[in-house]
């Protein structure tokens, strides 16, 4: 089991950045890829960014390539989306999301955190 509780959301206008960190219970926490999702208001949840467990590969929606950074730091069970340039369209509720499985926590992950929202002005 894996609880995932995401912090560092707010109001930030357009050009500006956050950072967004989610905290993971578990010893296991270095054997889960990790994975941000969003979902906007009346849209469907939608894939951001992953991380394999050991940080070899990252994977970036194309929305976000170039501006949004994935990381972790395995020693305090953390992972962490660094999001520069900001948009109005990156408006959403954030979610942190764990897997076993480096495919599958970019399409359908195990377990999820309670989410973040982040509101992008213009």
């Amino acid at each position: 089991q894996v609880q995932l509780v995401e912090s560092g959301g707010g109001l930030v206008q357009a050009g500006g950045s956050l950072r967004l960190s989610c905290a993971a219970s578990g010893r296991t926490f270095s054997s889960y890829a990790m994975g941000w999702f969003r979902q906007a208001p009346g849209k469907e949840r939608e894939f951001v960014a992953a991380i394999s467990w050991n940080v070899i590969s990252t994977y970036y929606a194309d929305s976000v390539k170039g501006r949004f950074t994935i990381s972790r730091d395995n020693a305090k069970n953390t992972v962490y989306l660094q999001m520069n340039n900001l948009k109005p369209e990156d408006t959403a509720v954030y979610y942190c999301a764990a897997d076993l499985s480096y495919t599958e926590v970019r399409r359908m992950p195990d377990y999820w955190g309670q989410g973040t929202q982040v509101t992008v002005s213009s």
